[in-house]
């Protein structure tokens, strides 16, 4: 890939993480095209899932001062940029994760804080915002202490990841700088010749 070519990719890599609120890094080996058109259907309105080159993803995340996919960029890999709610895609990404094993869940960027796997999980266990809403909408039907105990138990709900994030802040300190692209590991350059930024369905099976 020429370099201009290069560097198109690594500023729309760096767009997507600054616009997206949350984006949660993958591993896609041995997913068919099928598999991959269906996981983009499943997050499809609260997230595009992308195909990236390590290398590239690197060079980016270090451009906007990220480092929640250090040490993580190996291997055939693709990122859900999320632009609606978290919740429902880090749900997504969990419950295709386990009816289809070759998805790994990796890393993850939520509210500019770095997220493990573990975190990935917890979030997916926290009630979505459309589920809060829709409790909400019923309870206001409902006798006034109905509606007074949802609007209690709510904000504590909401709060969980809020209060995940805190921890995390006091504990591993504001988000740095991220790792040249010089620092992803050996092995990226074999998985860069396979992958592609573009749709794995117009690009063709990446194994």
């Amino acid at each position: 890939m020429a370099n201009p070519e290069k560097d198109a990719v690594i500023a729309e890599i760096a767009a997507q993480l600054r616009d997206s609120n949350a984006a949660v890094l993958t591993e896609y080996r041995g997913l068919t095209v099928a598999q991959m058109a269906e996981l983009r259907s499943k997050l499809r309105g609260n997230a595009t899932y992308s195909v990236v080159k390590n290398t590239l993803t690197a060079r980016a995340a270090a451009e906007v001062g990220v480092d929640a996919f250090d040490g993580h960029l190996s291997g055939p890999t693709a990122i859900a940029f999320v632009t609606g709610d978290p919740v429902e895609v880090a749900k997504g990404l969990r419950d295709f994760a386990k009816e289809n094993e070759a998805l790994v869940l990796k890393a993850g960027l939520v509210d500019g804080q770095a997220f493990s796997a573990a975190d990935i999980e917890k979030l997916a266990s926290l009630e979505s915002r459309e589920t809060l809403l829709a409790k909400l909408a019923g309870a206001m039907k409902a006798p006034m202490a109905n509606t007074a105990a949802l609007l209690n138990g709510a904000p504590a709900q909401m709060a969980r990841l809020a209060e995940a994030l805190r921890q995390k802040v006091e504990t591993e300190g504001p988000v740095s700088g991220a790792p040249a692209a010089a620092d992803a590991p050996a092995e990226d350059a074999a998985a860069d010749s396979e992958e592609s930024t573009t749709d794995v369905a117009e690009g063709g099976d990446d194994n």
